[in-house]
């Protein structure tokens, strides 16, 4: 029984991982990848869609906090580094077929946006 399991969760995770890498490149490619897995549900997809929608928002916020003289640039400095580790992470999860959490936010992200 569960290696069917595991052959049903491999295979969806191979329907999905196009999807899911996409999501990973850039604003445009989420949206696009976003609009491809309304057609034709995955949830692997959905997974990293939800993880890349997550360090989208994370960038935002870093550009708005770099706002802020001083204090804010060294924040957006760092953190800019930060999220280019956990957006490797995560492309490199979408790209290997792992539905693990980026590093620091992953789980809030799943928390945040679950009903997406």
């Amino acid at each position: 029984m569960e290696q069917t399991e595991n052959k049903l969760d491999i295979s969806i995770a191979n329907e999905g991982k196009n999807i899911a890498m996409i999501a990973y490149i850039t604003i445009i490619g989420l949206i696009i990848a976003f609009v491809m897995n309304n057609e034709k549900k995955n949830e692997f997809a959905r997974f990293h869609i939800k993880q890349s929608l997550g360090l989208a928002l994370t960038g935002l916020a870093l550009g708005i906090i770099g706002m802020i003289p001083i204090l804010g640039w060294i924040i957006n400095i760092l953190g800019i580094f930060v999220l280019l580790y956990m957006w490797i992470v995560g492309l490199m999860n979408a790209i290997n077929g792992k539905q693990n959490t980026v590093p620091f936010l992953g789980d809030k992200y799943v928390e945040w946006f679950k009903n997406l």
